[in-house]
């Protein structure tokens, strides 16, 4: 079956950052690459994080475009997800963000700021790559998720039914269990409930995904992601004691999302200077569900923050 987006110009990569092959310290990231066309000046680097549960292909409809806009992009698989590795630990967003930082600046050599973008799980860690390295964050723009120590993140957390998936992934082995042989039927139920364009996510798609998380592994580093929302919390909280983020940030959600009522009240916590967009027609896949607007409103907000050398 062919393709319904264009990677010819992709590069896919693993890199060691860290650890002993074939032992449990071991760390390989995945990465997608994708360079303007060669007669483009490149004008910065954009890195595109993902969410749970997907990984770097639920970009693929955005990565070129964006690419052709005249930006390098570099898609990761995080920590545990796709292609990389999947450690025991590290799963705090601290760590997971610093893991793509030392891609980004140590594997790939990029010095200039970036602009960090990051959806679901993904958002949480675009948030936590800004405040840790803002001299290396042109702009910031996430959305589509509660971010953990913010008084937003509390009310959700305690008060709203449709996130009753956060206290399930938090416990110890028994959703692994209770998911073991059911992956495909457990993360298609995400899909189907946040999705507002029913053709977004193909069963070839699906397919995509059930693979990738069916493999050893792959839906304890899941979870792992959200066993860490609590020490999440107080991370970040340290940052706010320091005072707001000057990165320029946008909030980024779907106009049926959850989140887009409360969006700019909760970056607000968090962030001097804080911008809103909303992906039309879209529940929570925002870049699968309508991936013009998605670049649309991402790109526009980015050159209002392109970096100048």
């Amino acid at each position: 079956m062919s393709k319904d987006y264009d990677d010819s110009a992709w590069v896919s990569k693993r890199v060691l950052l860290s650890g002993e092959p074939s032992t449990p310290t071991e760390l390989y990231l995945h990465y997608i690459d994708c360079r303007p066309p060669a007669s483009t000046n490149i004008q910065g680097l954009i890195i595109l994080i993902h969410g749970y549960p997907q990984t770097s292909y639920q970009f693929r409809h955005v990565i070129t475009p964006l690419s052709l806009t005249g930006y390098r992009i570099i898609a990761p698989d995080y920590r545990g997800a796709g292609h990389s590795s999947r450690p025991r630990d590290g799963y705090n967003k601290m760590q997971m963000a610093a893991d793509i930082h030392q891609l980004v600046t140590g594997h790939l050599k990029f010095r200039q700021p970036a602009h960090v973008v990051g959806h679901d799980i993904g958002g949480m860690i675009a948030h936590a790559y800004a405040v840790q390295f803002p001299s290396h964050t042109a702009s910031v723009a996430w959305g589509e998720c509660p971010l953990p120590g913010t008084q937003v993140y509390d009310e959700i957390v305690k008060n709203d039914r449709r996130v009753w998936h956060f206290d399930f992934h938090m416990q110890i082995d028994l959703p692994e269990l209770l998911t073991q042989g059911r992956e495909r039927i457990y993360i298609k139920h995400f899909y189907d409930r946040l999705c507002i364009n029913a053709r977004a996510i193909t069963p070839k798609d699906l397919d995509h995904y059930a693979f990738c998380f069916e493999q050893p592994g792959a839906m304890r580093a899941g979870f792992e992601t959200y066993r860490a929302f609590d020490r999440d919390c107080v991370e970040n909280r340290s940052f706010q004691h320091r005072g707001k983020c000057n990165v320029p940030a946008l909030v980024l959600n779907g106009e049926h999302s959850l989140f887009t009522d409360v969006a700019r009240k909760q970056a607000s916590e968090v962030y001097h200077t804080v911008e809103e967009a909303i992906v039309e027609g879209s529940g929570h896949w925002i870049a699968e569900e309508n991936p013009q607007d998605f670049i649309k409103k991402l790109i526009f907000f980015i050159r209002e923050h392109d970096f100048i050398s």
